[in-house]
């Protein structure tokens, strides 16, 4: 079986950063390219799609759209490239690509390394810009992966310009349906939120999630924003993201803030890839 995985994709290149990270732009048999993310402590992160279609303002993944869906086999292929580099016991699907998007292949691939590639359940770490149908579906598998919840806004009108294709589901619906799925399952929600200067960090917006989360089974992951070229979008401060989240943590909420994975390396989502189809077409 890992010899049929490693035939799906090859290590294109390899972009080291700061300790135990490291990018791989990964190339697929049939050319086109992928990213995975080699994080410390043991973790990876893998992409489910070429491109994606939420088109997130602040990541380069959707500038182009969605190119293709994955295979579950491309998408399990990643863990075992990254496994002839190091050992992977946490895999995070959080690269290119809205995993709801490519449902039934990300659910299968997630139930493969649940059941046959020896990595824990509350490990697989399902991440979605919120859709239904996840809400729907992870209660009935097999291997109930834990969840993470990108919502970057609690207002609605700023999470719609953030997130421009993502469902219009209600905020209040959404953490109502990750804390019913984290109960259920016993892994607390991971909420991401990327930190943007002057869009997402106010006094504001951190009064809010500390209403929504009051009380629930949460931890909020507070991601500085990776700069991107032809963005005007900024990073705030490490004092501002210090701040933000040691409040919530004051309050009884916990808060981590995260690094973004590379920036020395055009590490935000996507731009490796970028980059690559670049200099292809140029050359």
């Amino acid at each position: 079986m890992e010899a049929e995985l490693e035939s799906l994709a090859r290590v294109h290149s390899e972009y080291p950063a700061e300790e135990g990270v490291a990018r791989l732009l990964v190339e697929l048999s049939d050319g086109q390219t992928v990213e995975s993310v080699l994080l410390p402590r043991g973790g990876l992160c893998v992409s489910t799609q070429v491109g994606c279609a939420v088109g997130c303002i602040f990541c380069m993944s959707g500038r182009e759209g969605l190119k293709r869906q994955l295979g579950s086999a491309e998408i399990a292929a990643q863990v075992v490239l990254a496994r002839k580099r190091r050992k992977v016991d946490k895999v995070v699907f959080m690269g290119m690509g809205e995993p709801a998007h490519n449902l039934d292949n990300v659910l299968e691939a997630i139930g493969f390394l649940g059941l046959h590639g020896n990595i824990g359940h509350k490990n697989l770490v399902f991440s979605t810009v919120g859709d239904l149908r996840v809400f729907e579906r992870l209660p009935l598998e097999k291997v109930k992966p834990a969840l993470a919840l990108s919502l970057h806004a609690t207002n609605e009108a700023l999470r719609a310009r953030l997130l421009p294709r993502a469902p219009q589901i209600p905020v209040e619906e959404l953490v109502e349906r990750a804390e019913a799925y984290a109960r259920a399952t016993h892994y607390p929600t991971q909420y991401q939120w990327t930190l943007i200067e002057g869009v997402n960090d106010s006094d504001a917006e951190l009064e809010e999630i500390a209403r929504l989360l009051a009380g629930k089974y949460a931890v909020v992951n507070f991601i500085p924003f990776n700069r991107v070229e032809g963005l005007a979008y900024r990073r705030p401060s490490i004092e501002r993201a210090e701040y933000m989240a040691g409040t919530l943590n004051r309050m009884g909420i916990l808060a981590r803030l995260r690094d973004s994975a590379g920036q020395e390396v055009e590490g935000a989502c996507g731009q490796l890839r970028t980059r690559a189809v670049q200099n292809a077409t140029s050359g």
